[in-house]
Formats: C-alpha cells, structure tokens, sequence
C-alpha cells in the first residue's frame, strides 16, 4: 500500500467519512464523543477549496476550505488503524506546503495530544481573538451551538507560512 500525499480523486470520497469517523473513534477514551449527525468530510464534500489524501487507497485526508480570504484546515484525519506511524506528518506539510507562506487557520482541541500541541510541532500558535475576521468568528459559534465546545477548551490556531 503506498502512502503518497495526493489530490483527492473522485474514486477517494466515499471512503472518507469511515476514515473520519474511525479517527473519531479515538477521542472517546478521552471523554470526548462528537454528537450524532453527519462527518465534517460529509458537510465539506467535494465542495472543499483542496482535499489531500493520504494513500491509494486512502488512509487520511486534509480538507482545506477558505475562510476570511486565506486557507482554513477544516478537517485532518487519520484511520485509528494507521495513527502512531507518523503518517500524518507528510499530509500536514503537504497542508502547509500548499499555503505557499500565505495564513492558514484551524480550530481544535487544547489539550488533546493529537490536536494543539501536536499542530504546535508544526509551527501553528494561538491566534488571539481580536484577530479572528467574520467568517473564522462565525465558524467558531457555529461549533458552540453544535456543542463541540462543551466536549473540551477549543482554540483557534494559525500558521503564518515559511
């Protein structure tokens, strides 16, 4: 099985959701169970600005929407089977790559080891609210009134490129 970063094909989609969702899976010895409905990938879809994947047949994948006019990592994931191998090294500096040294923003988890401090490793800080433009304000409410804030501290984070 090869684990190159690539474009999303057509052929990739419908095996994404099952990656997110097993990615998922992880956080619920941590406390955190996302609420039913339907996977990030499955609201972003096909409509995403970049989805990478990872694999052939895909293992991860990257979703990249805008958000304030420059690139927001809306969802990175990983099947359970395939985390602890450093795969998802190569997806986010592809992530980051393809930013070409613009701003590139994320929201996630604090304190979960796989979330903040392991973007922090990537060179990803906390971006102060005062900075946060519309769309990335609005997206942040959006995530209070789904109730993903009450599963653990959110921050958002920024990249500002190479």
């Amino acid at each position: 099985m090869a684990y190159a970063v690539r474009p999303a094909e057509e052929r990739d989609l419908h095996l994404l959701a099952d990656i997110e969702r097993s990615a998922d899976e992880l956080f619920g010895p941590l406390g955190i169970v996302f609420p039913a409905g339907p996977t990030v990938i499955e609201e972003v879809g096909a409509g995403a600005l970049q989805l990478l994947v990872v694999g052939d047949p895909p293992i991860g994948f990257a979703a990249i929407i805008e958000v304030d006019g420059h690139r927001h990592l809306e969802q990175i994931a990983l099947h359970a089977d395939h985390t602890g191998r450093g795969l998802g090294r190569p997806l986010m500096e592809r992530v980051i790559g393809d930013a070409d040294g613009g701003e590139l923003t994320l929201i996630t988890f604090r304190d979960v080891p796989w979330n903040g401090p392991w973007y922090t490793r990537f060179g990803f800080v906390e971006m102060p609210e005062p900075e946060w433009g519309p769309e990335l304000r609005a997206h942040w409410q959006a995530e209070i009134a789904a109730g993903l804030h009450e599963l653990g501290p959110r921050l958002i984070m920024r990249h500002r490129g190479r």
